[in-house]
């Protein structure tokens, strides 16, 4: 599998528009890939906590309605980052969206870890509920966002629902980046699958963003790594390493507590 990460450069002076139709030209150059990714909330930007009300939408918005001609016409798996969703209720959530080569939008994930604490997305937005899996040619991919990086019970349960990889949208501060690149790591090891996590550049909101997008593979070395701009890291899958790894060294069935209480979503 060839994957595409896009690490798109969030300025906030460049509206909003401009930036959704420059990802999808980003996307449309990304033809010959198996899987694109975008980051978090790269349209408005993970920090600009004030504009997430006013960027909101539906899930079949604007956004969406972009992201799946641009996953057409490159003829990709394309994981959209994510967007400010406007749920039926009218609840804000950080929401990504996967779209299928005939630019169908078939998954969708709620983040379940809102970071901010008691303030920013932790207050603003609804959390979640359900991890959920997607099949990929190839591998089942278990979704997760930015701050869910944290949380390996999440990743756990993935697993148990029969994920080989994680695709992981960020938009993760400069300051904790060492942070990004020892958890990304670690649920690449513990769970014996590959990591995509996909940040953004930039700073917005006078938050400087870590960039460094990276792929780790089931035994936890980096596959690649971008640098701090906005760059477009492509690199190689051997999705068939996911299956030695775990069978050379099968800790998986060492496992003794499970995660109990979890619904969990399989893919298609």
């Amino acid at each position: 599998m060839r994957a595409s990460l896009i690490q798109i450069n969030v300025d906030p002076a460049e509206p909003v528009a401009e930036r959704r139709d420059r990802a999808a030209a980003l996307v449309r150059e990304q033809a010959g890939s198996d899987l694109v990714v975008l980051p978090e909330l790269w349209h408005v930007g993970a920090f600009a906590f004030e504009s997430f009300a006013v960027e909101a939408e539906p899930l079949d918005g604007p956004t969406a309605r972009v992201m799946s001609s641009a996953a057409l016409d490159a003829g990709v798996w394309l994981h959209a980052g994510s967007i400010v969703e406007r749920g039926a209720g009218g609840d804000l959530f950080n929401t990504s969206l996967v779209f299928s080569p005939g630019g169908e939008l078939v998954r969708t994930y709620r983040k379940i870890h809102r970071f901010g604490f008691d303030k920013g997305e932790a207050v603003l937005m609804a959390a979640g509920t359900e991890p959920v899996t997607v099949a990929l040619p190839g591998a089942v991919a278990g979704l997760a966002t930015c701050y869910d990086l944290r949380f390996p019970e999440l990743f756990r349960a993935l697993v148990d629902a029969g994920a080989q990889m994680f695709v992981v949208p960020a938009g993760w501060p400069e300051r904790r980046r060492a942070h990004w690149s020892l958890l990304a790591r670690a649920r690449a090891v513990e769970n014996q699958a590959y990591v995509l996590a996909c940040g953004t550049a930039g700073t917005h909101a006078g938050v400087e963003q870590a960039g460094h997008s990276v792929v780790v593979d089931p035994w936890g070395d980096v596959v690649g790594e971008a640098g701090a701009g906005e760059e477009v890291l492509a690199v190689d899958l051997d999705l068939a390493r996911v299956a030695r790894v775990r069978d050379e060294f099968p800790a998986l069935k060492d496992r003794v507590l499970g995660v109990p209480g979890i619904p969990v979503i399989n893919g298609l």
